[in-house]
Order: C-alpha cells, then sequence, then structure tokens
C-alpha cells in the first residue's frame, strides 16, 4: 500500500474523479470473483434483511469515496507528503474519536499523544499557510470509516463487496456519461490505458485481502507496527522521488506527529505486556494450587466422583474471580491498532 502514489500517476490523463468511478466499479468485479472461488455468499441474505446494517454500510461507502477520491486527486497533484501524513495522524484522530463519540477513556500517556498531535496540526498549519486539510480529510474520513465498519462487523471481503455494491452504479452511470460525452479515456488511450484503469480493483482489493490473511496469523502488537510502513513509505517517495519541498516547519511538525506515534507505540505495548504477565501469573497461580489429600468422607458429605458443590474451587485449575489479587488485570486497557485502507 506504501508503493501506491507510483501508481496513481500511470493513469494520466484520466483525472481523479475518473480514475475514482473505475476504481469503484473494477473493484467490486475483483471481490465478487474472489467470492464467487470461496462460495462465500450467505453474508448478503443476512445483510439485506437487517436495514441498520445496509445503511451504515452506505455510510461506510459513502465516506470510504471521499477518502479515496481525495488521496487520489492529492497524489495526482503533488501532495504525496501531505497525504501521507493523514495517515501518520489517523491514529490520533481514530482516538480522539473514541473519547468524544464513544465516551472512552484515556491514559495519561495517550492523552499526551493526543496534544502532541494537536499540537503538530498548529505547526503544520503555520508551515503551510494553511490547514492541512488533504491530510485532516484523510485522516477524519479514514477514522469514520474504521469506526462504522467496527459497528457493521463484516469481513474485510464481504465488507468491502458491500461498500462497492453501493457505490457501483453510481460509478458506473458516471463513467457512462462521460463515454457519451466523448471525455472517457477508458478507451481512447489505447489498451494499456484501459488495463491500468482495470487494475484499479486489484490494486484496491488485494491488501485488503493480505491484509486479513496477515491478521490471523501476526500478533496484533506487530501488526499495528507494521501498519506504519505504508504512510512512511509514501513519505520518502514524496521527498526522494517526487522531490517535494520539505522547509524546517513542515519537519517540526512531522517531528511531532511522530513523537505521538512513538508515545501511543510505546504505551500500547507496555500495556499489552502488562496484560499478558498479569494472566499469566493468574493462570500459573491456579495450577500451583495445593492438591487437597484424600481424607475419609465425612458425613453427609458427597462421595467421591461426584461433582463438586457450587463455589467450590477444583485443583489445578485458575482460581475463581476474585480469589487472586495477581489474577486480575490491574485496570489495564487493549490495545488499539492503527488501520489502513
Amino acid at each position: 500500500m506504501g508503493a501506491r502514489p507510483l501508481f496513481w500517476p500511470l493513469l494520466k490523463p484520466a483525472g481523479a474523479t475518473e480514475i475514482l468511478a473505475h476504481r469503484m466499479v473494477w473493484s467490486l468485479a475483483f471481490v465478487a470473483v474472489a467470492l464467487l472461488i470461496v462460495r462465500r455468499w450467505a453474508w448478503a441474505g443476512e445483510l439485506l434483511r437487517q436495514p441498520r446494517k445496509l445503511a451504515l454500510v452506505t455510510v461506510a461507502a459513502a465516506v470510504i469515496t471521499v477518502n479515496w477520491g481525495v488521496y487520489i486527486w492529492a497524489v495526482n497533484s503533488g501532495h504525496v507528503v501531505e497525504a501521507s501524513l493523514g495517515y501518520f495522524i489517523n491514529p490520533l484522530v481514530t482516538i480522539a474519536m473514541g473519547v468524544l463519540l464513544l465516551k472512552e477513556r484515556l491514559r495519561p500517556v495517550q492523552w499526551a499523544a493526543v496534544g502532541t498531535g494537536f499540537a503538530a496540526v498548529v505547526v503544520l498549519t503555520v508551515g503551510y499557510g494553511r490547514p492541512p486539510w488533504i491530510s485532516l480529510c484523510l485522516a477524519f474520513s479514514f477514522a469514520t470509516y474504521g469506526l462504522v465498519k467496527k459497528k457493521v462487523n463484516l469481513g474485510g471481503i464481504e465488507s468491502l463487496t458491500a461498500e462497492t455494491a453501493v457505490q457501483f452504479l453510481p460509478a458506473l452511470g458516471y463513467l457512462l456519461w462521460l463515454t457519451a460525452r466523448g471525455d472517457s479515456t477508458f478507451s481512447t488511450e489505447g489498451p494499456g490505458h484501459a488495463l491500468l484503469l482495470a487494475a484499479t480493483g486489484l490494486v484496491t482489493a488485494l491488501p485488503l485481502v493480505c491484509f486479513g490473511a496477515a491478521a490471523i496469523r501476526v500478533p496484533l502488537s506487530t501488526l499495528g507496527l507494521l501498519q506504519y510502513l505504508a504512510p512512511v513509505f509514501q513519505f520518502l517517495l514524496g521527498i526522494l522521488y517526487f522531490g517535494e519541498a520539505m522547509p524546517p516547519e513542515r519537519w517540526a511538525g512531522f517531528a511531532l506527529v511522530w513523537l505521538a506515534l512513538t508515545l501511543l507505540t510505546w504505551d500500547a505495548l507496555r500495556t499489552a505486556r502488562r496484560t499478558a504477565r498479569v494472566l499469566r501469573a493468574g493462570i500459573e497461580a491456579g495450577t500451583k494450587a495445593p492438591v487437597a489429600k484424600s481424607v475419609p468422607a465425612a458425613p453427609g458429605a458427597s462421595a467421591p466422583g461426584t461433582p463438586a458443590a457450587p463455589g467450590a474451587s477444583t485443583p489445578g485449575t485458575p482460581a475463581a474471580p476474585g480469589a487472586s489479587a495477581a489474577a486480575r488485570p490491574s485496570g489495564a486497557e487493549a490495545d488499539t491498532a492503527p488501520v489502513k485502507p
């Protein structure tokens, strides 16, 4: 995904809106073929019977349309660095939305990271002479997309199929309108250009499929760190390949963003290790519980081999909730990894 800035300029002279429409149409074609191969269609009938989920899918489709369109335009207009900034600050925006919309509570380090991110936006606003609206639009649209997808609770391929199904008719209608006006580049710039436009579906869907496969094989903390690679590659491409300017004030703003992400990552890893250590200690405490010696049954006691009375602990099993302070997490919260499109 970090190499995508190299792909979108290849689609010129097609404009950003035409590229976006082709991306929607061909993405649906790609994921539909994938679902036909794996024969996973049962979810579609269930989704059609749930109007609330359908409405959320429509919202997700609208938000990701904005994200895709702004990103394509930004790359093809020479704003690769600013686009990469959007995905750097996305985790900070996601956390802020969790506090404002979901009433989540943050740890002190997370508050410090959000505050540092806000300071970075102020510094970059001064540096650019305007708010970094491309970055903010990408960050807020993708954070909103992630929030809605969490509510929909569909798998990666299924979710993308549903979203592109919503996008398909408007996108196809726009492409037909362009063709009728003679402004479409799909049939006028040669077969190579047409194949590149069709490849937008593969470029969109394949990384998501690979991400879904990796998510079940790679630890969550590692997966979260790997997602920073895409904006890092985009940033380096913007500077080294596209030659975009980086005056000192922009370096200062990016440095603050990276400091905020370092704080978030350190806090997430520390919390994950602490939670794992507490749970491991609880399990070990349970397995080391003394085994009761065999004694003659008292009058009225249950015979050997019968189930233990309610509330009695079984030798060799973890301690019951509340039995050991070491077995309880000390208020540690779950790690939330950043996401990528």
